[in-house]
Protein backbone atom coordinates (compact mmCIF):
# COMPACT_ATOMS: atom_id res chain seq x y z
CA UNK A 1 0.00 0.00 0.00
CA UNK A 2 1.18 3.51 -0.82
CA UNK A 3 1.66 5.34 2.48
CA UNK A 4 3.43 8.56 1.52
CA UNK A 5 4.21 10.41 -1.68
CA UNK A 6 6.69 13.29 -1.89
CA UNK A 7 7.16 15.43 -4.99
CA UNK A 8 9.64 18.26 -5.44
CA UNK A 9 10.11 20.53 -8.48
CA UNK A 10 8.08 18.36 -10.85
CA UNK A 11 6.25 20.33 -13.55
CA UNK A 12 4.05 22.87 -11.71
CA UNK A 13 4.55 21.32 -8.26
CA UNK A 14 7.24 23.02 -6.20
CA UNK A 15 6.93 20.78 -3.15
CA UNK A 16 4.31 18.31 -2.03
CA UNK A 17 3.91 15.68 0.67
CA UNK A 18 0.80 13.45 0.67
CA UNK A 19 -0.15 10.96 3.38
CA UNK A 20 -2.20 8.09 1.95
CA UNK A 21 -4.56 5.70 3.69
CA UNK A 22 -6.33 2.48 2.81
CA UNK A 23 -9.59 2.58 0.89
CA UNK A 24 -10.67 5.08 -1.73
CA UNK A 25 -8.57 8.21 -2.24
CA UNK A 26 -9.76 10.78 -4.78
CA UNK A 27 -8.10 13.77 -6.39
CA UNK A 28 -10.43 16.41 -7.78
CA UNK A 29 -9.98 19.90 -9.16
CA UNK A 30 -10.51 22.07 -12.17
CA UNK A 31 -9.38 20.83 -15.57
CA UNK A 32 -5.74 21.81 -16.06
CA UNK A 33 -5.08 22.24 -12.34
CA UNK A 34 -2.39 19.56 -12.43
CA UNK A 35 -4.08 16.37 -11.22
CA UNK A 36 -2.20 14.35 -13.85
CA UNK A 37 1.14 15.43 -12.34
CA UNK A 38 0.52 13.05 -9.44
CA UNK A 39 -0.02 10.21 -11.88
CA UNK A 40 3.08 11.34 -13.75
CA UNK A 41 5.07 11.18 -10.51
CA UNK A 42 3.88 7.64 -9.82
CA UNK A 43 4.73 6.66 -13.40
CA UNK A 44 8.27 7.97 -12.81
CA UNK A 45 8.53 5.71 -9.76
CA UNK A 46 7.43 2.78 -11.91
CA UNK A 47 10.46 3.11 -14.19
CA UNK A 48 8.68 4.88 -17.04
CA UNK A 49 10.67 7.07 -19.43
CA UNK A 50 11.13 10.66 -18.38
CA UNK A 51 11.83 14.01 -19.97
CA UNK A 52 14.00 16.88 -18.76
CA UNK A 53 11.06 19.18 -19.58
CA UNK A 54 9.27 17.73 -16.53
CA UNK A 55 11.75 19.45 -14.20
CA UNK A 56 10.26 22.66 -12.88
CA UNK A 57 11.64 25.73 -14.64
CA UNK A 58 14.60 27.15 -12.74
CA UNK A 59 15.27 23.94 -10.76
CA UNK A 60 18.29 21.73 -11.28
CA UNK A 61 16.42 18.50 -10.61
CA UNK A 62 13.06 16.99 -9.72
CA UNK A 63 12.56 14.42 -6.96
CA UNK A 64 9.79 11.88 -6.47
CA UNK A 65 9.72 9.60 -3.44
CA UNK A 66 7.17 7.02 -2.27
CA UNK A 67 6.91 4.88 0.84
CA UNK A 68 5.04 1.58 0.53
CA UNK A 69 3.87 -0.74 3.29
CA UNK A 70 4.40 -4.43 2.53
CA UNK A 71 2.09 -6.96 4.22
CA UNK A 72 3.49 -10.27 5.39
CA UNK A 73 1.73 -12.03 2.50
CA UNK A 74 3.28 -9.82 -0.20
CA UNK A 75 5.29 -11.90 -2.73
CA UNK A 76 7.47 -8.83 -3.22
CA UNK A 77 9.15 -9.51 0.12
CA UNK A 78 10.47 -12.82 -1.23
CA UNK A 79 11.50 -11.13 -4.47
CA UNK A 80 13.41 -8.43 -2.58
CA UNK A 81 15.32 -11.11 -0.70
CA UNK A 82 16.14 -12.85 -4.00
CA UNK A 83 17.32 -9.53 -5.43
CA UNK A 84 19.67 -9.03 -2.51
CA UNK A 85 17.63 -6.13 -1.10
CA UNK A 86 16.47 -5.72 2.46
CA UNK A 87 13.20 -7.51 3.18
CA UNK A 88 11.15 -5.36 5.53
CA UNK A 89 7.63 -4.15 6.15
CA UNK A 90 8.30 -0.91 4.27
CA UNK A 91 9.82 -0.09 0.91
CA UNK A 92 11.14 3.34 -0.09
CA UNK A 93 11.53 4.15 -3.78
CA UNK A 94 13.07 7.42 -4.94
CA UNK A 95 13.82 8.88 -8.35
CA UNK A 96 15.86 11.98 -9.11
CA UNK A 97 15.46 13.52 -12.55
CA UNK A 98 18.02 16.14 -13.54
CA UNK A 99 17.38 19.03 -15.92
CA UNK A 100 19.94 17.40 -18.25
CA UNK A 101 17.59 14.41 -18.64
CA UNK A 102 19.55 11.90 -16.54
CA UNK A 103 17.79 9.81 -13.90
CA UNK A 104 18.85 8.01 -10.74
CA UNK A 105 16.78 5.41 -8.89
CA UNK A 106 17.05 4.39 -5.25
CA UNK A 107 15.47 1.48 -3.38
CA UNK A 108 15.70 1.72 0.40
CA UNK A 109 18.53 4.21 -0.06
CA UNK A 110 20.57 2.06 -2.47
CA UNK A 111 21.09 2.84 -6.15
CA UNK A 112 18.94 0.72 -8.47
CA UNK A 113 18.37 0.23 -12.20
CA UNK A 114 15.25 1.18 -14.16
CA UNK A 115 14.70 -2.50 -14.96
CA UNK A 116 14.72 -3.40 -11.27
CA UNK A 117 12.32 -0.56 -10.45
CA UNK A 118 9.96 -1.69 -13.22
CA UNK A 119 9.95 -5.24 -11.86
CA UNK A 120 9.32 -4.08 -8.30
CA UNK A 121 6.50 -1.72 -9.32
CA UNK A 122 4.59 -4.61 -10.89
CA UNK A 123 4.02 -5.88 -7.34
CA UNK A 124 3.00 -2.46 -6.01
CA UNK A 125 0.78 -0.63 -8.49
CA UNK A 126 -1.84 -1.22 -11.14
CA UNK A 127 -2.60 1.87 -13.23
CA UNK A 128 -5.72 2.22 -15.38
CA UNK A 129 -5.63 5.34 -17.52
CA UNK A 130 -7.49 6.62 -20.55
CA UNK A 131 -4.73 5.09 -22.64
CA UNK A 132 -6.00 1.66 -21.55
CA UNK A 133 -9.33 2.46 -23.23
CA UNK A 134 -7.52 2.46 -26.56
CA UNK A 135 -5.98 -0.90 -25.71
CA UNK A 136 -9.48 -2.31 -25.39
CA UNK A 137 -10.24 -1.08 -28.91
CA UNK A 138 -7.09 -2.72 -30.27
CA UNK A 139 -7.69 -6.43 -30.81
CA UNK A 140 -3.92 -7.03 -30.83
CA UNK A 141 -3.85 -6.27 -27.10
CA UNK A 142 -6.78 -8.53 -26.20
CA UNK A 143 -4.44 -11.49 -25.75
CA UNK A 144 -2.71 -9.52 -23.00
CA UNK A 145 -5.96 -9.09 -21.08
CA UNK A 146 -6.80 -12.79 -21.39
CA UNK A 147 -3.35 -13.89 -20.24
CA UNK A 148 -3.46 -11.49 -17.29
CA UNK A 149 -6.93 -12.58 -16.25
CA UNK A 150 -6.08 -16.26 -16.66
CA UNK A 151 -2.69 -15.90 -14.94
CA UNK A 152 -1.11 -17.36 -18.08
CA UNK A 153 1.96 -15.11 -18.39
CA UNK A 154 4.47 -17.77 -17.18
CA UNK A 155 3.21 -20.20 -19.84
CA UNK A 156 3.16 -17.44 -22.46
CA UNK A 157 6.77 -16.56 -21.64
CA UNK A 158 7.77 -20.22 -22.04
CA UNK A 159 6.09 -20.23 -25.45
CA UNK A 160 7.89 -17.02 -26.39
CA UNK A 161 11.26 -18.45 -25.31
CA UNK A 162 10.70 -21.65 -27.31
CA UNK A 163 9.58 -19.61 -30.32
CA UNK A 164 12.78 -17.57 -30.26
CA UNK A 165 14.89 -20.75 -30.08
CA UNK A 166 12.93 -22.39 -32.88
CA UNK A 167 13.10 -19.25 -35.04
CA UNK A 168 16.86 -18.94 -34.57
CA UNK A 169 17.42 -22.60 -35.43
CA UNK A 170 15.10 -22.31 -38.46
CA UNK A 171 16.96 -19.25 -39.76
CA UNK A 172 20.31 -21.00 -39.41
CA UNK A 173 18.93 -24.11 -41.14
CA UNK A 174 17.62 -22.01 -44.05
CA UNK A 175 21.01 -20.33 -44.42
CA UNK A 176 22.81 -23.68 -44.38
CA UNK A 177 20.43 -25.15 -46.94
CA UNK A 178 21.11 -22.17 -49.19
CA UNK A 179 24.82 -22.76 -48.71
CA UNK A 180 24.31 -26.43 -49.50
CA UNK A 181 22.75 -25.49 -52.84
CA UNK A 182 25.81 -23.37 -53.63
CA UNK A 183 28.22 -25.75 -51.93
CA UNK A 184 29.89 -27.37 -54.95
CA UNK A 185 30.36 -24.10 -56.76
CA UNK A 186 31.77 -22.57 -53.60
CA UNK A 187 33.97 -25.60 -52.96
CA UNK A 188 35.53 -25.36 -56.43
CA UNK A 189 36.17 -21.66 -55.99
CA UNK A 190 37.69 -22.03 -52.52
CA UNK A 191 39.77 -25.04 -53.57
CA UNK A 192 41.29 -23.07 -56.44
CA UNK A 193 42.12 -20.13 -54.15
CA UNK A 194 43.55 -22.30 -51.37
CA UNK A 195 45.64 -24.31 -53.82
CA UNK A 196 46.99 -21.18 -55.51
CA UNK A 197 48.13 -19.72 -52.19
CA UNK A 198 49.43 -23.04 -50.83
CA UNK A 199 51.46 -23.91 -53.93
CA UNK A 200 52.97 -20.41 -53.99
CA UNK A 201 54.53 -21.24 -50.59
CA UNK A 202 54.40 -17.60 -49.58
CA UNK A 203 56.63 -16.45 -46.72
CA UNK A 204 55.93 -13.30 -44.67
CA UNK A 205 58.12 -10.38 -45.87
CA UNK A 206 59.34 -12.35 -48.88
CA UNK A 207 58.30 -9.63 -51.33
CA UNK A 208 60.54 -7.04 -49.69
CA UNK A 209 63.51 -9.44 -49.57
CA UNK A 210 63.12 -10.33 -53.24
CA UNK A 211 62.70 -6.68 -54.26
CA UNK A 212 66.01 -5.87 -52.54
CA UNK A 213 67.75 -8.80 -54.23
CA UNK A 214 66.42 -7.85 -57.66
CA UNK A 215 67.53 -4.27 -57.17
CA UNK A 216 71.09 -5.51 -56.31
CA UNK A 217 71.17 -7.84 -59.30
CA UNK A 218 70.15 -5.08 -61.70
CA UNK A 219 72.92 -2.88 -60.30
CA UNK A 220 75.63 -5.60 -60.34
CA UNK A 221 77.76 -3.97 -63.12
CA UNK A 222 77.81 -0.58 -61.41
CA UNK A 223 78.49 -2.19 -58.05
CA UNK A 224 81.37 -4.19 -59.54
CA UNK A 225 82.91 -1.14 -61.25
CA UNK A 226 82.69 1.04 -58.17
CA UNK A 227 83.84 -1.76 -55.91
CA UNK A 228 86.94 -2.50 -57.99
CA UNK A 229 87.94 1.15 -57.99
CA UNK A 230 87.47 1.31 -54.22
CA UNK A 231 89.50 -1.90 -53.86
CA UNK A 232 92.37 -0.50 -55.93
CA UNK A 233 92.56 2.71 -53.93
CA UNK A 234 92.33 0.92 -50.60
CA UNK A 235 94.94 -1.63 -51.72
CA UNK A 236 97.37 1.22 -52.54
CA UNK A 237 96.60 2.81 -49.19
CA UNK A 238 97.22 -0.53 -47.50
CA UNK A 239 100.68 -0.79 -49.02
CA UNK A 240 101.47 2.71 -47.81
CA UNK A 241 100.04 1.99 -44.37
CA UNK A 242 102.19 -1.16 -44.10
CA UNK A 243 105.31 0.97 -44.55
CA UNK A 244 103.97 3.60 -42.13
CA UNK A 245 103.30 0.86 -39.57
CA UNK A 246 106.86 -0.46 -39.76
CA UNK A 247 108.37 3.02 -39.49
CA UNK A 248 106.23 4.19 -36.58
CA UNK A 249 106.95 0.99 -34.68
CA UNK A 250 110.66 1.72 -35.12
CA UNK A 251 110.11 5.29 -33.88
CA UNK A 252 108.30 3.97 -30.80
CA UNK A 253 111.27 1.78 -30.02
CA UNK A 254 113.47 4.88 -30.06
CA UNK A 255 111.03 7.18 -28.25
CA UNK A 256 108.37 5.80 -25.90
CA UNK A 257 106.46 9.07 -26.10
CA UNK A 258 104.79 7.97 -29.36
CA UNK A 259 103.97 4.40 -28.32
CA UNK A 260 100.26 5.18 -28.16
CA UNK A 261 100.34 6.78 -31.61
CA UNK A 262 102.19 3.79 -33.00
CA UNK A 263 99.62 1.41 -31.57
CA UNK A 264 96.72 3.44 -33.07
CA UNK A 265 98.25 3.57 -36.54
CA UNK A 266 99.09 -0.10 -36.37
CA UNK A 267 95.48 -0.97 -35.43
CA UNK A 268 94.02 1.17 -38.24
CA UNK A 269 96.33 -0.40 -40.80
CA UNK A 270 95.08 -3.84 -39.84
CA UNK A 271 91.42 -2.62 -40.01
CA UNK A 272 92.04 -1.36 -43.57
CA UNK A 273 93.39 -4.77 -44.37
CA UNK A 274 90.22 -6.39 -43.04
CA UNK A 275 88.08 -4.01 -45.13
CA UNK A 276 90.04 -5.05 -48.22
CA UNK A 277 89.26 -8.71 -47.51
CA UNK A 278 85.51 -7.95 -47.03
CA UNK A 279 85.37 -5.85 -50.19
CA UNK A 280 87.12 -8.59 -52.21
CA UNK A 281 84.63 -11.17 -50.90
CA UNK A 282 81.73 -8.87 -51.79
CA UNK A 283 83.05 -8.43 -55.34
CA UNK A 284 83.65 -12.17 -55.70
CA UNK A 285 80.04 -12.93 -54.75
CA UNK A 286 78.25 -10.25 -56.75
CA UNK A 287 75.62 -12.03 -58.89
CA UNK A 288 76.14 -12.06 -62.60
CA UNK A 289 73.24 -14.22 -63.72
CA UNK A 290 70.59 -12.80 -66.09
CA UNK A 291 68.54 -16.00 -65.68
CA UNK A 292 68.31 -15.52 -61.93
CA UNK A 293 67.12 -11.95 -62.49
CA UNK A 294 64.27 -13.29 -64.63
CA UNK A 295 63.37 -15.80 -61.88
CA UNK A 296 63.30 -13.05 -59.29
CA UNK A 297 61.10 -10.86 -61.45
CA UNK A 298 58.70 -13.73 -62.11
CA UNK A 299 58.45 -14.52 -58.39
CA UNK A 300 57.84 -10.89 -57.50
CA UNK A 301 55.14 -10.65 -60.18
CA UNK A 302 53.45 -13.75 -58.73
CA UNK A 303 53.46 -12.29 -55.22
CA UNK A 304 52.04 -9.00 -56.50
CA UNK A 305 49.28 -10.88 -58.28
CA UNK A 306 48.40 -12.76 -55.07
CA UNK A 307 48.30 -9.49 -53.13
CA UNK A 308 45.96 -7.96 -55.68
CA UNK A 309 43.59 -10.89 -55.26
CA UNK A 310 43.79 -11.77 -51.58
CA UNK A 311 45.22 -8.95 -49.50
CA UNK A 312 47.37 -5.85 -49.31
CA UNK A 313 50.25 -7.72 -47.65
CA UNK A 314 51.64 -11.24 -47.85
CA UNK A 315 50.50 -11.76 -44.25
CA UNK A 316 46.92 -11.07 -45.38
CA UNK A 317 47.37 -13.45 -48.33
CA UNK A 318 48.51 -16.22 -45.97
CA UNK A 319 45.56 -15.49 -43.64
CA UNK A 320 43.15 -15.65 -46.58
CA UNK A 321 44.48 -19.06 -47.46
CA UNK A 322 43.86 -20.19 -43.87
CA UNK A 323 40.27 -18.95 -44.00
CA UNK A 324 39.70 -20.73 -47.31
CA UNK A 325 40.95 -24.00 -45.77
CA UNK A 326 38.70 -23.50 -42.74
CA UNK A 327 35.64 -22.85 -44.91
CA UNK A 328 36.41 -25.91 -47.01
CA UNK A 329 36.47 -27.96 -43.84
CA UNK A 330 33.14 -26.41 -42.76
CA UNK A 331 31.66 -27.28 -46.16
CA UNK A 332 32.73 -30.85 -45.60
CA UNK A 333 30.84 -30.78 -42.27
CA UNK A 334 27.83 -28.95 -43.75
CA UNK A 335 25.76 -32.03 -44.45
CA UNK A 336 26.17 -33.22 -40.88
CA UNK A 337 25.25 -29.81 -39.47
CA UNK A 338 22.16 -29.65 -41.69
CA UNK A 339 21.04 -33.04 -40.37
CA UNK A 340 21.64 -31.90 -36.79
CA UNK A 341 19.69 -28.68 -37.27
CA UNK A 342 16.81 -30.51 -38.94
CA UNK A 343 16.50 -32.65 -35.82
CA UNK A 344 16.81 -29.64 -33.51
CA UNK A 345 14.20 -27.55 -35.34
CA UNK A 346 11.79 -30.48 -35.51
CA UNK A 347 12.17 -31.11 -31.77
CA UNK A 348 11.77 -27.42 -30.91
CA UNK A 349 8.73 -27.14 -33.19
CA UNK A 350 7.09 -30.10 -31.48
CA UNK A 351 7.80 -28.63 -28.04
CA UNK A 352 6.60 -25.20 -29.13
CA UNK A 353 3.42 -26.57 -30.68
CA UNK A 354 2.68 -28.61 -27.56
CA UNK A 355 3.13 -25.61 -25.26
CA UNK A 356 1.21 -23.31 -27.64
CA UNK A 357 -1.70 -25.76 -27.83
CA UNK A 358 -1.79 -25.97 -24.04
CA UNK A 359 -1.73 -22.17 -23.84
CA UNK A 360 -4.50 -21.97 -26.44
CA UNK A 361 -6.69 -24.40 -24.51
CA UNK A 362 -6.18 -22.55 -21.25
CA UNK A 363 -6.84 -19.25 -22.99
CA UNK A 364 -10.21 -20.46 -24.23
CA UNK A 365 -11.20 -21.47 -20.71
CA UNK A 366 -9.85 -18.18 -19.32
CA UNK A 367 -11.74 -16.30 -22.05
CA UNK A 368 -14.98 -18.05 -21.15
CA UNK A 369 -14.53 -17.30 -17.45
CA UNK A 370 -13.52 -13.71 -18.10
CA UNK A 371 -16.52 -13.10 -20.35
CA UNK A 372 -18.85 -14.39 -17.63
CA UNK A 373 -17.11 -12.27 -15.01
CA UNK A 374 -17.29 -9.14 -17.18
CA UNK A 375 -21.00 -9.65 -17.79
CA UNK A 376 -21.50 -9.88 -14.01
CA UNK A 377 -19.43 -6.74 -13.48
CA UNK A 378 -21.35 -4.91 -16.22
CA UNK A 379 -24.65 -5.70 -14.51
CA UNK A 380 -23.33 -3.83 -11.50
CA UNK A 381 -22.45 -0.96 -13.85
CA UNK A 382 -26.00 -0.48 -15.24
CA UNK A 383 -25.57 -2.81 -18.20
CA UNK A 384 -28.36 -5.13 -17.16
CA UNK A 385 -28.61 -6.98 -20.47
CA UNK A 386 -25.18 -6.41 -21.97
CA UNK A 387 -23.41 -9.29 -23.67
CA UNK A 388 -19.67 -9.85 -23.90
CA UNK A 389 -17.81 -12.68 -25.58
CA UNK A 390 -14.22 -13.59 -26.34
CA UNK A 391 -14.15 -14.87 -29.92
CA UNK A 392 -11.20 -16.96 -31.09
CA UNK A 393 -10.60 -16.74 -34.83
CA UNK A 394 -10.21 -19.91 -36.85
CA UNK A 395 -6.53 -20.40 -37.57
CA UNK A 396 -7.06 -22.90 -40.39
CA UNK A 397 -5.65 -26.38 -40.90
CA UNK A 398 -2.08 -25.19 -40.43
CA UNK A 399 -2.11 -22.48 -37.74
CA UNK A 400 0.73 -20.00 -37.79
CA UNK A 401 2.93 -19.98 -34.73
CA UNK A 402 4.15 -16.72 -33.21
CA UNK A 403 5.96 -15.75 -30.02
CA UNK A 404 2.46 -15.26 -28.49
CA UNK A 405 1.31 -18.74 -29.45
CA UNK A 406 -1.35 -19.82 -31.91
CA UNK A 407 -4.28 -17.57 -31.14
CA UNK A 408 -5.93 -14.51 -32.61
CA UNK A 409 -8.92 -13.36 -30.64
CA UNK A 410 -11.24 -10.40 -30.32
CA UNK A 411 -13.58 -8.99 -27.72
CA UNK A 412 -17.19 -8.74 -28.90
CA UNK A 413 -19.82 -6.61 -27.18
CA UNK A 414 -23.48 -5.69 -27.30
CA UNK A 415 -24.89 -3.12 -24.88
CA UNK A 416 -28.55 -3.59 -25.81
CA UNK A 417 -30.79 -6.66 -26.08
CA UNK A 418 -31.52 -7.79 -29.60
CA UNK A 419 -28.38 -6.19 -30.96
CA UNK A 420 -25.80 -8.60 -32.40
CA UNK A 421 -22.37 -8.89 -30.85
CA UNK A 422 -19.84 -6.75 -32.69
CA UNK A 423 -16.21 -5.79 -32.33
CA UNK A 424 -15.68 -3.30 -29.51
CA UNK A 425 -14.25 -0.69 -31.86
CA UNK A 426 -17.50 -0.68 -33.86
CA UNK A 427 -20.11 -0.45 -31.13
CA UNK A 428 -18.95 1.18 -27.89
CA UNK A 429 -19.40 4.80 -26.92
CA UNK A 430 -17.00 6.65 -24.64
CA UNK A 431 -19.12 6.00 -21.54
CA UNK A 432 -19.57 2.34 -22.39
CA UNK A 433 -15.86 1.96 -22.94
CA UNK A 434 -15.11 3.55 -19.54
CA UNK A 435 -17.37 1.06 -17.80
CA UNK A 436 -15.93 -1.84 -19.75
CA UNK A 437 -12.45 -0.74 -18.74
CA UNK A 438 -13.51 -0.49 -15.11
CA UNK A 439 -15.06 -3.95 -15.25
CA UNK A 440 -11.87 -5.32 -16.77
CA UNK A 441 -9.70 -3.64 -14.14
CA UNK A 442 -11.88 -4.95 -11.32
CA UNK A 443 -11.39 -8.49 -12.63
CA UNK A 444 -7.65 -8.03 -13.09
CA UNK A 445 -7.33 -6.48 -9.63
CA UNK A 446 -8.60 -9.72 -8.16
CA UNK A 447 -5.79 -11.53 -9.99
CA UNK A 448 -3.07 -8.98 -9.26
CA UNK A 449 -1.08 -9.23 -6.07
CA UNK A 450 -0.91 -5.44 -5.92
CA UNK A 451 -2.66 -3.51 -3.16
CA UNK A 452 -2.83 -0.13 -4.89
CA UNK A 453 -5.02 0.44 -7.96
CA UNK A 454 -4.93 3.81 -9.70
CA UNK A 455 -7.70 5.12 -11.97
CA UNK A 456 -6.96 8.14 -14.14
CA UNK A 457 -10.32 9.57 -15.22
CA UNK A 458 -11.77 6.22 -16.23
CA UNK A 459 -15.15 7.87 -15.64
CA UNK A 460 -14.86 9.87 -18.87
CA UNK A 461 -18.10 10.19 -20.83
CA UNK A 462 -20.51 8.90 -18.19
CA UNK A 463 -23.07 10.48 -15.89
CA UNK A 464 -26.44 9.93 -14.24
CA UNK A 465 -27.29 6.38 -13.23
CA UNK A 466 -24.14 5.04 -14.90
CA UNK A 467 -22.04 7.42 -12.79
CA UNK A 468 -23.66 6.07 -9.62
CA UNK A 469 -22.98 2.51 -10.74
CA UNK A 470 -19.32 3.30 -11.49
CA UNK A 471 -18.98 4.99 -8.11
CA UNK A 472 -20.42 1.94 -6.41
CA UNK A 473 -18.07 -0.40 -8.25
CA UNK A 474 -15.00 1.68 -7.37
CA UNK A 475 -16.15 1.83 -3.73
CA UNK A 476 -16.55 -1.96 -3.77
CA UNK A 477 -13.02 -2.39 -5.11
CA UNK A 478 -11.73 -0.02 -2.42
CA UNK A 479 -12.96 -2.37 0.31
CA UNK A 480 -10.06 -4.73 -0.37
CA UNK A 481 -7.63 -2.46 -2.27
CA UNK A 482 -6.18 0.98 -1.86
CA UNK A 483 -7.73 2.87 -4.79
CA UNK A 484 -6.38 6.22 -5.94
CA UNK A 485 -8.82 7.86 -8.36
CA UNK A 486 -8.49 11.07 -10.38
CA UNK A 487 -12.09 11.93 -11.15
CA UNK A 488 -14.55 14.58 -12.30
CA UNK A 489 -17.59 12.69 -10.98
CA UNK A 490 -19.01 13.86 -7.63
CA UNK A 491 -20.65 10.44 -7.18
CA UNK A 492 -17.19 8.83 -7.05
CA UNK A 493 -15.65 11.60 -4.95
CA UNK A 494 -18.44 11.32 -2.38
CA UNK A 495 -17.43 7.75 -1.53
CA UNK A 496 -13.80 8.57 -0.79
CA UNK A 497 -12.24 7.98 2.59
CA UNK A 498 -9.59 10.57 1.69
CA UNK A 499 -10.32 13.53 -0.57
CA UNK A 500 -7.57 15.73 -2.00
CA UNK A 501 -8.30 18.84 -4.03
CA UNK A 502 -5.84 20.07 -6.64
CA UNK A 503 -5.52 23.81 -7.26
CA UNK A 504 -3.37 25.92 -9.53
CA UNK A 505 -2.32 29.36 -8.27
CA UNK A 506 -0.06 32.16 -9.48
CA UNK A 507 2.16 33.77 -6.85
CA UNK A 508 4.78 36.40 -7.70
CA UNK A 509 4.46 35.62 -11.36
CA UNK A 510 5.03 31.83 -10.89
CA UNK A 511 2.37 29.16 -11.40
CA UNK A 512 2.24 26.48 -8.75
CA UNK A 513 0.05 23.42 -8.30
CA UNK A 514 -0.88 22.60 -4.71
CA UNK A 515 -2.78 19.64 -3.29
CA UNK A 516 -4.57 19.76 0.04
CA UNK A 517 -6.67 17.29 1.96
CA UNK A 518 -10.22 18.38 2.55
CA UNK A 519 -11.75 18.29 6.00
CA UNK A 520 -15.22 16.82 6.36
CA UNK A 521 -16.84 20.24 6.47
CA UNK A 522 -15.14 21.26 3.21
CA UNK A 523 -16.16 18.29 1.14
CA UNK A 524 -19.72 19.34 0.33
CA UNK A 525 -18.42 22.57 -1.17
CA UNK A 526 -16.02 20.73 -3.50
CA UNK A 527 -18.75 18.27 -4.56
CA UNK A 528 -21.06 21.22 -5.25
CA UNK A 529 -18.37 22.80 -7.44
CA UNK A 530 -18.04 19.53 -9.34
CA UNK A 531 -21.79 19.49 -9.84
CA UNK A 532 -22.38 23.12 -10.82
CA UNK A 533 -19.04 24.77 -11.43
CA UNK A 534 -19.00 28.36 -10.18
CA UNK A 535 -22.81 28.55 -9.97
CA UNK A 536 -23.19 26.79 -6.62
CA UNK A 537 -26.62 27.18 -5.05
CA UNK A 538 -28.20 26.03 -1.80
CA UNK A 539 -29.89 23.26 -3.76
CA UNK A 540 -26.52 22.15 -5.16
CA UNK A 541 -25.01 22.11 -1.65
CA UNK A 542 -27.98 20.13 -0.39
CA UNK A 543 -27.50 17.58 -3.17
CA UNK A 544 -23.80 17.37 -2.33
CA UNK A 545 -24.65 16.72 1.33
CA UNK A 546 -27.05 14.01 0.21
CA UNK A 547 -24.36 12.36 -1.90
CA UNK A 548 -22.04 12.28 1.12
CA UNK A 549 -24.79 10.87 3.34
CA UNK A 550 -25.62 8.13 0.84
CA UNK A 551 -21.94 7.30 0.46
CA UNK A 552 -21.51 6.98 4.23
CA UNK A 553 -24.47 4.64 4.41
CA UNK A 554 -23.17 2.57 1.47
CA UNK A 555 -19.58 2.33 2.65
CA UNK A 556 -20.65 1.75 6.24
CA UNK A 557 -17.92 3.90 7.76
CA UNK A 558 -17.23 7.54 8.41
CA UNK A 559 -15.95 9.36 5.36
CA UNK A 560 -13.78 12.35 6.14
Amino acid sequence: MLKELKIKNLALIEELHLIMEHGLIVLTGETGAGKSIVLQAIALLSGRRSSSSWVRTGAGQAEVEALFALPDTSPLRRELTAMGLEDGRELLIKRILSSSGKSRFYVNGSLATARLITKISEYLLSVASQHDHQQLLNSASHLDFIDLAGELWPLRERVAALYEQWSAASRELAELRQKEMEKEQRRDFLSYQEKEIREAAVEPGEDETLANERRRLKSADDLRRLGRRCFGLLNSADDALTKVRKDVVGMAELDGEITKLAEGLTEQSYIIGDYLVELRDYLDHLPDDAGHLEELSARIDLLQQLKRKYGLTLEEVIAYGGKARAELESLDALDERVRELEEVTARLHDELLKEAEELSGRRREAGRQMAEAIVDELRDLSFAQAEFEVVFHDMGAEPKLSRNGLDRLEFMFSANPGEPLKSLAKVVSGGELSRLMLAMRCILAQKDMVETVIFDEVDAGIGGKAAEAVAGKIAELARHHQVLCITHLPQIAAGAGTHFVVEKKTVNGRTNTSISRLRAAERAGELARMLAGESVSTQTLAFADELLRQARNTVGEKIS
